[in-house]
């Protein structure tokens, strides 16, 4: 297995040692923009180049986003390469830095492949298609991507005739699920680098920061390298140096933070509706939530999905076409309102806060109905819901390498926040037109949902949901006055 060849050559002499190593057991090496020169072994090479893999070249790591952030083009593909990647020099530096681990050449070998085909399970636009599209057209339905990945592991497997031995198939399986039970003749901590499910800190997690924030133009504080550089295995689980806590703190925020100014981005959100309105739409013909149960049909189901029905002219696809058509030329749905949700009012929101509600509070002379209202609850946290992920971490030092223990938060930083999630109410409409109305109609249901929860606690002053006067639409009356000031003082 060759790791990272090197970063920074200036000397095209300095390559050829490498690539003379590499062609020797037929593999091979790429220069990726967020790690350098990755080596790819024989044994990565033999899923690389299939089908089932060469699938996440289709795939845009960040979905709807793209239609945002111009940068964000990147690939599952390249996601997946950097975390194997990733993986493989994790395992290997603790097999050098620690001998006495014993960790063999096939628990290399499985943890590498285990964080390349750890996304082979992904569908179109990533986290919508198993978050939004297949709870809404198979209700009921259990599935993830990560049920998705074990499927086409063993599809790969099967249509390609790779040479692995059935009990590390099994293995890579478990590694890509993740776990925090003892798992039979395996050592546990080589769970906690590609699905950690022990605290978050993992390779996956690694790549896709460092390479989301490369990609869309956002400057990333943590530095995942240091991470690497101090770690051990204390105890059957992967710790890491006392120096690495407020890194640590850097990366959940840098996740947090990615979440809530990328991937919950309130247009591409809007666009995230309309994708799943146009799969929903185009379901009945295409078939497409039934590909989730038929590998080879879910080979060919990637971003390439919306481009099939644009280019259809069957009658059943009309309405989805509609939906794309007015991607296209820019005519998404549009925000509405957000509301931040205080601590404990979110489960009565839930259920309260509905499209329903807010059409029976609409003004007399309003028109809208609930096809033209969408209320998201959006879950914004550190990577462990309301906990701190680094209270889940165990440290050592370096007058103590072989003892580990947690750190709390406020030995790291008197700043760090003492809240770790937040649930944010959001309103978008398909009809840009009624935004205003609708608006107004939210706000007055938040206003008796603030009263009635005042009445169901008595005794007591619970938070209440306030609307950011930001975010208020003006009525039709206010916009003119404004353009008429605006034009009275160009003038």
């Amino acid at each position: 297995m060759h790791s990272l060849l090197r970063r920074g050559y200036t000397d095209l002499g300095d390559l050829a040692p490498a690539a003379a190593a590499a062609s020797g057991d037929g593999a091979m090496y790429v220069n990726d923009p967020v790690h350098g020169y990755i080596g790819l072994s024989a044994d990565m090479l033999q899923f690389i180049d299939t089908p089932q893999f060469q699938r996440l070249r289709h795939l845009k790591q960040l979905g709807t986003a793209y239609f945002v952030f111009p940068g964000a083009s990147h690939n599952r593909f390249e996601h997946s390469v950097g975390t194997a990647y990733l993986a493989n020099k994790v395992v290997e530096d603790l097999a050098q830095r620690q001998p006495e681990l014993g960790i063999s050449e096939r628990d290399i070998r499985c943890v590498t492949l285990a964080g390349l085909c750890h996304d082979l399970g992904h569908g179109p636009f990533s986290h919508v298609f198993d978050n939004q599209f297949i709870p809404c057209a198979r209700p009921g339905a259990s599935w993830s991507h990560e049920e998705g990945s074990e499927m086409m592991l063993r599809y790969a497997i099967d249509e390609n005739n790779i040479d692995i031995d059935e009990a590390d198939v099994r293995f890579i399986r478990q590694l890509i699920q993740g776990s925090t039970a003892p798992v039979d003749g395996e050592r546990m901590f080589l769970f906690d680098i590609v699905a950690n499910k022990r605290n978050g800190v993992d390779v996956d997690k690694f790549d896709y920061i460092q390479r989301d924030c490369y990609n869309v133009g956002v400057r990333c504080s943590h530095d995942f390298s240091r991470l690497m550089l101090n770690s051990r295995v204390i105890g059957g689980e992967i710790c890491y140096s006392h120096k690495e806590a407020f890194n640590l703190t850097e990366m959940f925020h840098s996740r947090y933070s990615l979440h809530k100014r990328v991937y919950n981005h309130h247009a591409a959100k809007a666009i995230e509706f309309m994708i799943v309105d146009a799969l929903l739409a185009a379901d009945a013909a295409l078939g497409i939530s039934q590909a989730i149960a038929d590998p080879a049909r879910y080979q060919t189901l990637t971003d390439e999905v919306v481009r099939d029905i644009e280019r259809s002219t069957e009658p059943a696809l009309a309405d989805a076409r509609a939906i794309i058509s007015r991607l296209r030329t820019r005519d998404i749905y549009k925000f509405v309102d957000e509301y931040i949700l205080p601590p404990g009012i979110a489960p009565f929101a839930d259920t309260a806060i509905s499209a329903a509600e807010i059409v029976g509070h609409r003004a007399d002379n309003d028109d809208f109905g609930e096809r033209d209202v969408l209320v998201d609850v959006c879950r914004i946290h550190y990577g462990m819901k309301q906990d701190n992920p680094v209270d889940h971490v165990r440290f050592y030092s370096k007058f103590s390498a072989a003892e580990k223990f947690p750190i709390a938060s406020e030995l790291i930083s008197l700043c760090v926040p003492d809240k770790y999630e937040e649930h944010i109410l959001r309103i978008f409409t398909r009809t840009p037109d009624k935004r205003c109305q609708i608006q107004r109609a939210a706000r007055r249901l938040l206003a008796k949902f603030n009263g009635d929860v005042v009445t169901q606690t008595p005794g007591s002053t619970p938070p209440a949901i306030t609307p950011h006067r930001g975010l208020t639409i003006p009525g039709p009356g206010a916009a003119a006055s404004a353009k008429r000031r605006r034009l009275h003082f160009s003038a």
